[in-house]
């Protein structure tokens, strides 16, 4: 298998892939969707139901989005530098 960024389970014992990129496009979700039909073989992952697949990027180009949508993968728009916590909303002015 292909370096998933996160692989986790979630409040119902599902098994998640989650996938990071900085820009998020078609080549992504192309990819996140190689891995999703490869971890959906294992049943050891598939126990409480198909591996979902999250699709994580600071930016997602909206034709990569609807081809997410399409396949089942959620979208999520991440502020890296939040994350870091370099977006410090008590050292800005606005």
């Amino acid at each position: 298998i292909g370096p998933v960024d996160i692989l986790a389970r979630d409040a119902n014992g599902t098994t998640v892939a989650v996938e990071i990129k900085r820009r998020g496009e078609i080549d992504g979700v192309e990819q996140l969707t190689r891995y999703l039909e490869l971890l959906n073989r294992d049943p050891l992952l598939t126990g409480r139901g198909e591996v979902r697949g999250i699709f994580a990027a600071q930016e997602i180009k909206p034709q990569a989005r609807v081809l997410a949508t399409d396949r089942g993968i959620a979208c999520a728009v991440v502020d890296y530098d939040a994350l870091r916590g370099m977006d410090d909303s008590e050292h800005r002015l606005f």
